[in-house]
């Protein structure tokens, strides 16, 4: 699934950090995200036998057939689904509902990197009274750190986007390049690939938060650290030196085409060879059939590139959760729906339908691993993505303002691609431009 990383308005972040002022500075000592009460399956089962509407907020396309599923199931149970917002204006409705107090949806679908917003403003409903906590074992590390927090779970992982690099065989093939293993040999792919094409490039990058996060991530740095109010931004170890000494090299010798993701030229570079790799999640080959099918047959996925030889260091980029909004309500219908989606049955459905599971069970599956992608010229691809999923560290943390600190990248880190700043400056710049945000909004914030 695409990671949302474009501009977000700021009256979204801020919404939260009223909250957040409200609920952590003085406000009541009621939790109501947290309830101690402990919901049984027989809670659960009666809640089902009796019926009544949940209403669902989520553009995930495969929960058009878990929702009518599961309402064959549970007959007495209507699934409202409201699938016509992502992004940005997802997030706004959900945000502004919250902030008035009505109109919050039951179920609401929430990226990875947003999800600490709304539950540190206790905007989300703790899920371990109701058994989630049980099902830690089921999902790989990344997801799953990426939901819980101590002992509470604020979402079950819907999908999950462990890193994999597709690169245009066909292009590579053309000009002798062997496909590189460490981020070294793929400068020099880079470098061969312009020399003998100058029309083409090794990827295309203007400029992306969600990318560079993930690419920090593989690398070892933790630019984030979160505990509770009290925030540590920081891009300046030597693990981020290393994505900045590398990436830098490739903006400067003009190796990386200055073209945006998911835009018409971004497709049609991709399309043409003249885009030759392409470092994502896991989702990505549903986007590839669709977006670009001429292509068919050229491209292949391989193990995302490496930082030291013979690694195997891996990261998330994008996925999505279903959480329970505090203010939602038929808590256990609604649990009872996500648990069915994300941890149940719905689970083979969605991954028929081409998502990426967050599942282990699922990702190491012979009939998954066995797969193979007409698209990648038969290649069965997933056991490339599980082993992928297999190597994410999970200590990862996502700032509580993430939404707000992704919007303004491009003022910062952005100008990396545009004049004479450098990666190293324009994260230091993303690093300040932060931390000062997160002051303003109340949080103790230091690097």
């Amino acid at each position: 699934m695409r990671r949302t990383t474009g501009r977000l308005l700021r009256g979204m972040a801020l919404l939260s950090v009223l909250a957040l002022g409200a609920t952590a500075c003085g406000g009541s000592d009621d939790d109501s995200s947290s309830s101690t009460k402990a919901v049984s399956a027989a809670d659960i089962q009666a809640a089902l036998k009796k019926g009544g509407s949940v209403t669902v907020w989520a553009w995930e396309p495969t929960l058009k057939t878990v929702a009518a599923d599961f309402q064959k199931k549970y007959p007495k149970v209507k699934i409202n689904l409201v699938s016509d917002r992502s992004g940005d204006k997802h997030y706004t409705a959900l945000s502004n509902a919250i902030a008035a107090g009505k109109g919050v949806p039951d179920v609401a679908q929430v990226e990875y990197f947003a999800l600490s917003q709304y539950s540190l403003t206790k905007g989300l409903t703790n899920l371990a009274p109701y058994g989630a906590d049980k099902l830690a074992s089921k999902y790989t590390a990344g997801p799953w750190n990426a939901v819980s927090d101590g002992d509470k779970v604020y979402g079950l992982p819907m999908d999950s986007g462990p890193m994999a690099m597709f690169y245009n065989k066909k292009v590579f093939d053309k000009y002798k390049i062997a496909v590189p293993t460490t981020w070294d040999e793929y400068v020099v792919a880079a470098q061969k690939l312009h020399k003998a094409d100058p029309k083409a490039y090794i990827a295309a990058d203007a400029g992306d938060a969600g990318f560079t996060t993930s690419m920090l991530w593989q690398a070892g740095s933790r630019p984030y650290k979160v505990d509770g109010t009290k925030v540590t931004i920081n891009f300046e170890d030597a693990a981020a030196k290393k994505y900045t000494d590398t990436w830098q090299k490739l903006i400067d010798q003009k190796l990386v085409a200055p073209i945006n993701g998911w835009t018409d030229d971004w497709y049609k570079g991709l399309g043409d060879g003249t885009i030759a790799t392409l470092t994502t999640g896991a989702w990505m080959p549903a986007n590839f059939v669709s977006g670009v099918s001429g292509a068919s047959g050229d491209w292949r996925a391989a193990p995302m590139p490496q930082w030291t030889a013979g690694g195997k260091a891996s990261a998330e980029n994008g996925g999505s959760s279903l959480a329970l909004p505090t203010l939602g309500k038929n808590k256990e219908l609604a649990y009872a729906f996500v648990e069915y989606a994300n941890a149940g049955a719905g689970i083979q459905t969605r991954v028929n339908e081409g998502a990426f599971p967050a599942t282990k069970a699922e990702q190491q599956s012979a009939a998954f691993q066995n797969k193979e992608f007409p698209y990648f010229g038969g290649q069965k691809a997933n056991k490339i993505f599980a082993e992928s999923a297999a190597e994410v560290a999970s200590d990862w943390s996502y700032l509580p303002f993430q939404q707000y600190a992704n919007s303004i990248f491009n003022d910062t880190v952005g100008k990396a691609y545009i004049s004479g700043t450098t990666l190293a400056q324009g994260l230091k710049s993303w690093q300040d431009a932060s931390i000062k945000y997160g002051k303003e909004q109340g949080f103790t914030v230091s690097k």
